[in-house]
């Protein structure tokens, strides 16, 4: 039979069980991360058994069944396994962690479109059971099921954002990954109301108000991780949308280099972060990656000697070492008056999630002309346009000159699937649009694998545009000068690169396509 990643002799140290003897039980050892699993293999295995006793099949090979399992104690489940199927299993120790995951990966869809067909067979829906760890679901209802499932794919498959969205005939539930919505499912559409019911109850919402908006927020452990799910609930004509932002804080937090600055825009970055006080703002729309951002240049200016607050909207992920304070305006905690709270905390560095009004803009920059290291953000299209548009919210333009350091703007683009990017020609509008031409680079693209989902993109990572405030530029912020002229000038005596531009490079190395770089860059951008 061939070799499909069996290591029998792998020393009893490496197993998941070290302290038995796996050659007295009669047991080899599997190394998954290599193995060749047969998907059809174990057809008839039912996704709960599997789910439930933790046992992955793998492929059969003369009438036998080959499974693995990660604990000893599965094996129990190995004869009630054989019987169900009747067919002969022959277990194989694994990983537990990796044994979890392949069974994740194989059987979630299944379960969910087992969980779909029962709903139309009239599947009888408790909402009132609790949330259930992954591997207890089998015996709960279907509802709680599908919204348990639904949230364990999200995070598997790296979902940022998942969708409920009610049509006068049907249900959809699409799932946003690396910025991109997808399908995903079609639950049954009388069970849209029982959906969005077990979502209410989790996040603490009113169940019986369909008319209002509401927000709500579930705290969930999936897998050992915790899971912050941000939910929003609207109503439409055909009933309650619901979309939930996940927050995976057992995600761990990208540092400087990970964020995919170019060499000399970190250089300018890290010196900007350095300075002693200020502020720096960083620009762009929802979902571009400015929280991540500031969190990494946090990360780099936190040492013991300094006391570094937050206030946010609210706290994504929690920074050793730092106090974060979050929004709750219901009660009155909004961003201006947490801010003046923040500045008789005695801090060093203040990072304010976003200035959204005059108020927080006013409190912000003068805790930066006091001497204090402000970090916060602006939802503009572009670096210069952060310096008009404190302008427009009110702002005195000798104050803001005088206050703010440098401006970043960034977007996130799609990376190429490193398992199946090969060579193509981009057609010619494209190639005009960011600025090349057809012999300027080997183009590459990805051509649609299991890895990355079809998609050709596995991963993203930032462009960004890195704004300096010069004398010139504040003269010319103090003039109210267009931002149009502040561009013209860090291009042209800055080397101010442009989001176009970092997107250009991006694309000319492979990493990207034209077409994704259009994606979230303006045309114009140069």
């Amino acid at each position: 039979m061939e070799n499909k990643g069996v290591n029998s002799g792998m020393p009893l140290d490496q197993a998941p069980s070290a302290d038995l003897n796996l050659d007295r039980l009669g047991l080899e050892f599997i190394d998954l991360s290599e193995a060749k699993l047969d998907r059809d293999a174990g057809a008839d295995v039912p996704a709960e058994f599997a789910l439930k006793h933790q046992v992955l099949p793998l492929w059969e090979a003369d009438g036998e069944l080959h499974v693995a399992i990660g604990e000893i104690g599965a094996l129990a489940a190995i004869d009630d396994l054989g019987i169900l199927i009747q067919t002969p299993v022959k277990p194989m120790m694994a990983d537990p962690a990796l044994v979890k995951d392949k069974i994740e990966e194989r059987f979630l869809s299944d379960m969910l479109s087992e969980l779909d067909q029962e709903q139309e067979a009239g599947f009888e829906v408790d909402d009132t059971s609790d949330l259930a760890d992954l591997q207890k679901m089998a015996g709960e209802a279907a509802v709680v099921q599908m919204v348990n499932l639904m949230f364990a794919q999200a995070v598997r498959d790296g979902v940022s954002d998942i969708h409920l969205e009610p049509y006068e005939k049907e249900v959809k539930v699409r799932y946003r990954v690396d910025g991109i919505l997808n399908d995903a499912l079609q639950p049954a559409k009388r069970m849209h109301a029982a959906l969005v019911s077990r979502i209410k109850i989790l996040g603490g919402m009113n169940i019986a108000e369909r008319r209002l908006p509401q927000d709500g927020r579930i705290k969930l452990t999936i897998a050992g991780r915790n899971i912050d799910v941000r939910v929003s609930i609207v109503p439409t004509v055909h009933g309650e949308r619901a979309v939930m932002r996940i927050l995976d804080k057992g995600t761990s937090m990208i540092s400087l280099p990970q964020l995919g600055m170019r060499e000399d825009t970190l250089k300018i970055w890290r010196k900007l972060i350095s300075v002693p006080y200020g502020m720096i703002l960083v620009t762009g729309p929802t979902g571009s990656g400015k929280s991540t951002t500031l969190y990494a240049a946090l990360q780099e200016v936190y040492s013991g000697e300094r006391n570094i607050l937050t206030i946010e909207d609210p706290v994504e992920y929690q920074l050793p070492g730092v106090g974060q304070i979050p929004v709750r305006a219901g009660i009155g905690l909004t961003f201006a008056n947490g801010l003046r709270s923040i500045v008789r905390q005695d801090p060093d560095v203040i990072m304010v999630g976003e200035i959204r009004d005059h108020e927080t803009a006013e409190i912000a920059i003068h805790a930066a002309l006091t001497g204090h290291l402000v970090f916060s953000t602006l939802h503009t299209n572009d670096a210069s346009s952060a310096l008009t548009r404190l302008l427009d919210m009110g702002v005195e333009p000798y104050l803001a000159a005088s206050s703010v350091v440098g401006v970043l703007a960034q977007r996130l683009i799609r990376k190429n699937c490193e398992n199946c990017k090969e060579p193509f020609q981009p057609d010619e509008a494209s190639l005009t649009a960011i600025g090349l031409k057809a012999d300027d680079a080997q183009f590459m693209r990805g051509r649609g694998c299991d890895k990355c989902g079809g998609s050709g993109y596995r991963g993203r990572q930032g462009v960004y545009e890195l704004l300096v405030v010069d004398e010139t530029v504040r003269r010319m912020t103090v003039e109210q000068a267009p931002a149009s002229h502040i561009k013209d000038h860090a291009v042209g005596q800055q080397s101010m690169r442009t989001l176009l531009g970092d997107g250009r490079l991006a694309v000319i190395e492979g990493l990207t396509t034209p077409d994704d770089v259009l994606r979230v860059c303006q045309r114009d951008d140069f």
